[in-house]
């Protein structure tokens, strides 16, 4: 174990960045096809619950629902974009297309790739987060003065479930078991973690169970914010999505490490 973790450790703090900016280059091609489709869920819940379903419910935490649900969209579209782009599309440049196989030829080492893999990840997440962010303020869902202190938010969203991805990502045999992580972990989350109604609408259980989630810990950082309201607990909400960010990273590096020398 000791081995397996030592051997997959990044060589350096900034061999990544040749993995970043190889996966940059080549989204570079289809970027305005990524970037709408990394959109289009979130956009949907914004304008179709929060138009439909606002006008049922009215005022949520005394604000209007649009507001209320927004904060959550800019979550979720964090946690979605940085998902998707690790499962979808570096479990292929590992698996099939061998990319990983190659670049390991060179100096940079499997720790190296990762972090580069994850960086890439959390940077398109950080574009679609910011980009809600950016329509929620100017319909007016959002305080201005407010945004740039979403942003940081948003990164370290995009890296804890990036991090997590690529530990089902050095798991997953194949495309088909994907589904089972989305459908078990990611939908039940968004509807535990406050983004679409309020966590305490649940159970006591769920309540609980909701502290625990990285996406409740993210809303809790991202909505004070986007509302101009004071936020509380930012060092707990913070300390757990590093912990989400850099204990999976580790695990997969073991992970991808037996997986590959298989």
């Amino acid at each position: 174990m000791g081995e397996d973790f030592a051997a997959a450790l990044p060589a350096n703090a900034w061999n990544w960045i040749a993995v970043w900016r190889r996966n940059y280059l080549s989204w570079k091609k289809a970027a305005l096809a990524s970037i709408l489709g990394n959109l289009a869920d979130p956009m949907i819940y914004l304008f179709g619950l929060g138009t439909g379903l606002g006008m049922m419910v009215g005022r949520v935490e005394d604000t209007s629902y649009v507001a209320f649900l927004a904060a959550g969209m800019v979550a979720t579209s964090a946690m979605t974009a940085s998902t998707f782009e690790t499962i979808y599309a570096a479990f292929p440049r590992m698996h099939e297309q061998r990319t990983w196989e190659a670049i390991l030829y060179t100096q940079l080492t499997l720790g190296d790739i990762v972090l580069g893999e994850l960086a890439w990840a959390a940077t398109k997440a950080f574009m679609a987060g910011t980009t809600i962010t950016i329509v929620a303020a100017m319909l007016g869902y959002a305080a201005w003065p407010s945004v740039l202190y979403v942003l940081p938010a948003i990164a370290l969203t995009g890296f804890a479930f990036a991090s997590l991805a690529m530990v089902v990502t050095a798991l997953a045999p194949s495309y088909q078991y994907f589904v089972f992580y989305q459908s078990l972990f990611l939908t039940p989350m968004l509807f535990l973690s406050g983004a679409v109604f309020p966590v305490t609408q649940l159970s006591g259980t769920f309540q609980q169970v909701a502290h625990f989630l990285p996406l409740a810990h993210s809303i809790d950082l991202i909505r004070p914010e986007m509302l101009d309201r004071p936020a509380g607990g930012i060092a707990l909400h913070i300390g757990a999505l590093c912990l989400y960010a850099v204990l999976p990273f580790f695990l997969s590096m073991v992970l991808l490490r037996r997986r590959l020398m298989r």
